[in-house]
């Protein structure tokens, strides 16, 4: 399967040699947009995987409407109008989007959908994220995926960051840290009446989403149009 790449920092350059390495997968190249490179100068291929800038997405967009190439976007901190493009892309090619690939944060992310409504009457919840020094935004995109999770029907407050004195009330904090080379750490913590419930996942290095990210992109080159997530690739999906 021929893949390409948007995008050519450090999350492009482990996933290039991943599909170099892997059987089955050729890889067409990397587009390093800062380069004024851009997909078509690759020719064709079977899927295209963005690890790259929210700004690229409207390349990224135009090119696979007009070739009806799948796509699997890596990318986190978009704008609320840039969401609703992905969404309209995926009415016409298959497109998987979510915040992190790594296999296990997304079991976790079941986890905590299905263990937040047996404890929520009696627990309060906090989300902490720990990340690198050069990631640019805050909170990321996967402590804002499991705030989805843990809040699946919207009855939270959302608190990012604490300041102040005030009272708690029905809310879920969240909190962001960035130094050093913290390749990724989520933290979701269930603090009761003496006793704390904590699920956290670590990441060791960046290997653990580009072998995400491939096996997303092995599903969307075999799928129908439409808008999927990790879980649809990991656990099945009636589209």
């Amino acid at each position: 399967m021929r893949t390409a790449i948007l995008g050519g920092g450090a999350m492009g350059k482990v996933l290039a040699g991943m599909v170099e390495e892997k059987e089955g997968y050729e890889l067409a190249g990397v587009i390093e947009p800062m380069e004024g490179q851009r997909p078509e100068d690759l020719g064709g291929f079977d899927v295209i995987i963005d690890f790259s800038n929210p700004a690229n997405l409207q390349m990224l967009a135009d090119y696979c409407r007009a070739s009806g190439c799948p796509a699997v976007i890596a990318t986190t901190g978009f704008e609320a109008e840039q969401l609703k493009e992905i969404e309209k892309l995926a009415e016409t090619v298959p497109v998987v989007f979510s915040a992190n690939y790594s296999l296990g944060i997304n079991v976790m992310k079941r986890v905590i959908a299905e263990i937040t409504p047996i404890l929520e009457d009696t627990f309060d919840i906090e989300i902490i994220e720990k990340h690198h020094n050069k990631k640019l935004d805050a909170p990321s995109g996967t402590a804002k995926m499991l705030l989805e999770a843990a809040d699946a029907d919207g009855s939270y407050e959302h608190v990012f960051g604490r300041d102040g004195n005030r009272k708690r009330g029905r809310e879920i904090g969240v909190h962001a840290i960035r130094g050093g080379t913290i390749a990724g750490e989520h933290t979701v913590i269930y603090a009761g009446t003496d006793e704390i419930l904590e699920v956290k996942h670590t990441a060791g290095s960046k290997k653990i989403f580009a072998a995400g990210a491939l096996k997303a992109a092995a599903f969307a080159a075999q799928a129908q149009p439409g808008l999927y997530s990790m879980e649809d690739v990991l656990f099945g999906t009636d589209k």
